[in-house]
């Protein structure tokens, strides 16, 4: 069996994500990396800042909501991404459907513990007076939505009722939620500032100017295991089943559709590639020398396996993630993540190691450091998914 070795895999990493040499676009870097987390809006910003040569905010922006080359959707693990536009019906028929299912069960198990007859009748009929609302092609909030959809005031039950996890929550986002998971509508300019998430809503066929049909299941889970055996590759069964938040099943199907071919990997699990990518990164296409990179919370390299011994030591894990494995701010040096970064109160960005990186190392991480801090003018970012590293350095 053909064997990658982690040095291997930390080279396509380099080279696959726009890392060692940026891409010249929007559109090649996020059809590279399949799909950009966007959980935190300011990430979809920094990510493509971090891989496109002389990208702005507006640039993204642009790419966001002008030519709408990139769409967020609710999909993998019932967490927001931005996808590149041509990959929507395939998240649409299998992970985004997945969690529609999922949140539409949600939304009427609170429905009925909260006294409504019947559940099914009420969602049905306020999701075509949302979607009637929003045919007009005006992007509206979900405030606004609400304010036009009065049966939207209400709230649902959340929890036991007497219990201390009971509470009435409003139920106007969760149809929103369900609504977007099922491509019914999608989230359109964003209403606030690029760092916060506030989306207003529109229609699929007035955001996209058709409205185009989801795959199959099948289908949709062929095309993303596809992206990320292209993009992440080799990895293994239990990368894809994390990172998709799909079922063992609907992988080794998804592996089989595709022709993945395993290989061996130097922990001694099974990895998996495409048919025609079994080739090992070549000196040429590396470069020369090693490479710094400071990438935002959640960033997909960071993102896109459950197994990150490769390129992460054990012991930055609980300084670096959190107890799900969400990853905040993390600096990179020759392919390894090394430590984080962070801002004063000022904006400037700074780099907290955890492990020494040498002279040129620290010198490299030192000037992106710089390049992020002139790239953000002035502009600090906050982070809900912030690591124990972030919350605890001190800044100089």
């Amino acid at each position: 069996m053909l064997q990658f070795t982690d040095f291997d895999r930390r080279r396509r990493l380099a080279v696959r994500h726009g890392l060692v040499r940026r891409f010249d676009t929007i559109g090649q870097a996020a059809r590279a990396m399949t799909a950009l987390h966007a959980t935190e809006a300011a990430t979809v910003h920094l990510s493509l800042g971090a891989r496109v040569d002389g990208v702005t905010v507006d640039d993204v922006d642009g790419a966001l909501y002008d030519e709408r080359s990139v769409v967020k959707q609710v999909a993998l693990r019932r967490t927001l991404f931005a996808f590149p536009r041509e990959l929507l019906p395939a998240a649409w028929g299998s992970a985004a459907a997945r969690v529609a299912r999922q949140q539409r069960t949600l939304v009427l198990k609170g429905l009925s513990a909260g006294g409504a007859g019947d559940p099914e009748g009420w969602l049905a009929e306020v999701a075509d007076e949302v979607l009637a609302v929003l045919a007009d092609g005006t992007a509206r909030t979900t405030a606004e939505v609400r304010e036009a959809v009065p049966a939207l005031a209400r709230t649902v039950q959340r929890g036991t009722p007497g219990t201390r996890w009971a509470a009435e929550v409003p139920v106007a986002p969760e149809v929103m939620t369900l609504l977007g998971a099922e491509g019914r509508v999608v989230r359109a300019r964003n209403a606030g500032h690029w760092r916060l998430n506030k989306p207003a809503w529109t229609t699929a066929a007035a955001w996209l100017g058709a409205d185009p049909e989801p795959t199959d299941e099948a289908t949709g889970y062929a095309e993303l295991v596809r992206g990320w055996l292209r993009t992440f590759g080799p990895g293994t069964e239990d990368d894809v089943v994390w990172w998709l938040g799909a079922t063992k099943t609907a992988v080794r199907r998804a592996l089989a559709d595709v022709d993945a071919v395993p290989v061996a990997l130097e922990d001694g699990a099974t990895g998996w590639v495409l048919p025609d990518d079994t080739a090992p990164v070549t000196d040429e296409e590396a470069g020369v020398g090693p490479w710094a990179a400071l990438l935002p919370t959640l960033d997909p390299t960071v993102m896109g396996w459950k197994a990150r011994s490769f390129y992460l030591d054990a012991g930055h894990t609980p300084y670096l993630f959190d107890s799900n494995g969400n990853a905040g701010n993390t600096a990179w040096w020759d392919g390894r993540i090394v430590g984080c970064w962070l801002q004063d109160d000022a904006a400037r960005v700074h780099v907290e190691l955890r492990e020494d990186v040498g002279r040129t190392g620290r010198r490299a991480l030192d000037a992106e450091a710089e390049r992020l801090t002139a790239w953000l003018d002035g502009v600090r970012i906050t982070n809900v998914y912030a690591s124990p590293q972030m919350r605890g350095a001190r800044l100089p």
